[in-house]
């Protein structure tokens, strides 16, 4: 028999916060090369519902993080990602999560942290929580620790967020000039950043597709739902008038074009705008047909998991139980490593 934790196989761990029911730019920035990864018989991967961390910024107020996980955690099985392939679990049901961010915040200098980019930018965009916490600080310890506590070999990641990473390497770097197994060996390996493919997905006023913006698509949505929010959608500005042609390169309609339709639609719209041939409400309706078509088998696996809550459950718990079992396997060898023995033999009374 096969073992799926075979050293042939190379470890991939990543996880998104809970913030609610997912969308279009979590399912093409993430969720979408997930799946690929989980196919690839190369890797091994951990994909994870980052609970706890939802506490750095929403401490005073925890009263939706469940339901928002339960949210995510149907977003990642509508996806496609399949427990028989990876592991899938909630960072809170893993209780070694809480125990290695301490034990690494005690090597971790205070300006490492400080100089992450999104530290300060985080706390201007979110300026009416208090964010001068030990817990809003010491995130990229957490967010290491999530990493490090699996001795990940990757982390997929978007270019934005290579500095996390770089973060955890550093982490882990320190960690074994201080401390090594018996033969000298290091313990925590340096993950390597797996930038995923992200195609350019605007939202529906242009800008990035953000929920602090007001302007995404949601994998759940239902049709009528989706070509409502893409009727007013911003496109090409010199489109002014019906008869002006425009550039499906300048128009945040035409990127959606360019992800999700075919070939030959791509090229309908190419065709027409250019020559103003066709107008942008056509467009749209094009862009809506794509979408609708792209999220059908989506759409189709949440329903069959949201009629069936103990399924999920029980995905979820088994996650949680695999992903324990391979986290005690570091925090074995980290605790021996920095003295933590918890047995007591051989002392005088």
């Amino acid at each position: 028999m096969s073992n799926s934790s075979s050293p042939a196989k190379r470890r991939v761990l990543s996880g998104m916060r809970p913030t609610g029911k997912l969308h279009l730019g979590n399912y093409m920035g993430a969720l979408h090369n997930w799946v690929r990864l989980q196919n690839d018989p190369q890797y091994e991967c951990y994909f994870f519902i980052a609970d706890i961390h939802a506490l750095t910024t929403d401490y005073a107020d925890p009263s939706q993080i469940a339901g928002n996980t339960r949210e995510v955690a149907l977003d990642y099985l509508a996806a496609g990602l399949d427990p028989a392939k990876s592991v899938l679990f909630i960072q809170s049901h893993v209780q070694q999560h809480y125990e290695l961010p301490l034990l690494l915040g005690m090597i971790t200098p205070i300006g490492w942290l400080e100089r992450v980019p999104s530290y300060k930018e985080m706390q201007e965009n979110l300026a009416s929580k208090d964010l001068t916490t030990y817990g809003f600080l010491g995130y990229p310890v957490l967010m290491a620790s999530d990493i490090l506590l699996y001795q990940a070999d990757f982390v997929p990641v978007g270019q934005d967020q290579t500095a996390h990473v770089e973060l955890t390497r550093e982490v882990a770097r320190r960690f074994n000039q201080f401390y090594k197994r018996p033969d000298s060996t290091e313990i925590l390996p340096e993950p390597q950043v797996l930038l995923t493919p992200s195609p350019k997905l605007p939202g529906t006023d242009g800008r990035k597709m953000s929920k602090s913006y007001g302007n995404t698509i949601l994998m759940s949505d239902p049709e009528p739902e989706i070509r409502a929010k893409l009727k007013p959608m911003v496109t090409d500005p010199a489109r002014i008038r019906r008869t002006d042609p425009g550039n499906p390169d300048k128009c945040p309609v035409g990127d959606l074009h360019k992800i999700f339709s075919t070939q030959e639609t791509l090229q309908k719209v190419y065709d027409g705008c250019t020559t103003a041939g066709i107008g942008c409400i056509e467009c749209k309706s094009w862009a809506a047909d794509a979408i609708v078509s792209a999220l059908a088998p989506v759409q189709e696996r949440r329903v069959k998991f949201e009629q069936n809550p103990a399924l999920v459950t029980d995905i979820f718990n088994d996650g949680a139980r695999r992903a324990t079992a391979r986290a005690e396997q570091t925090m074995h060898e980290v605790r021996s490593a920095m003295g933590l023995n918890p047995t007591l033999s051989g002392t005088s009374a």
